[in-house]
């Protein structure tokens, strides 16, 4: 599959999104703010990546964070995952949180999340009075014990 996409600036050499080995499932995408953005504890800001995107119809692309940023220094999405709709044409750009005690600084191009392309289906809802029963029913959080 391919997916197309232009810089906005075609001037600024950030990486582009790329599968960091073989079997990887999400591309590494990078900052590509030229300033570093400093990131206060329990603060979120918009990374810009310098990507626009034209993803086929019935696909999107998933924006979930980087393990090694969540583990080292507790920053992660906060609307992970975030959704990039086939329909969007605006700038990528990435909501970083820093759940974390200690300022966090992005540098231009720094890996920052990992991209995933994914099917989409469409689902017809319909309304109805009944529904299957199930073993499970309305047990929600927590039903099956510890």
């Amino acid at each position: 599959m391919k997916i197309k996409f232009k810089k906005i600036d075609v001037t600024l050499n950030n990486p582009l999104p790329n599968y960091a080995t073989e079997h990887a499932s999400g591309m590494d995408i990078t900052s590509s703010s030229k300033a570093e953005i400093h990131i206060k504890p329990q603060t979120t800001e918009l990374i810009p990546t310098n990507l626009i995107l034209e993803i086929p119809t019935g696909y999107e692309a998933q924006i979930r964070p980087r393990s090694g940023l969540a583990i080292k220094h507790n920053i992660g999405i906060i609307n992970s995952p975030g959704t990039i709709d086939a329909d969007y044409r605006g700038e990528l750009k990435i909501l970083l949180t820093n759940f974390g005690k200690e300022n966090f600084t992005v540098k231009f191009g720094e890996r920052i999340a990992q991209m995933v392309i994914c099917k989409v289906e469409k689902a017809e809802l319909e309304e109805t009075k009944e529904l299957s029963e199930t073993h499970r029913n309305e047990g929600g959080f927590g039903h099956t014990g510890k």
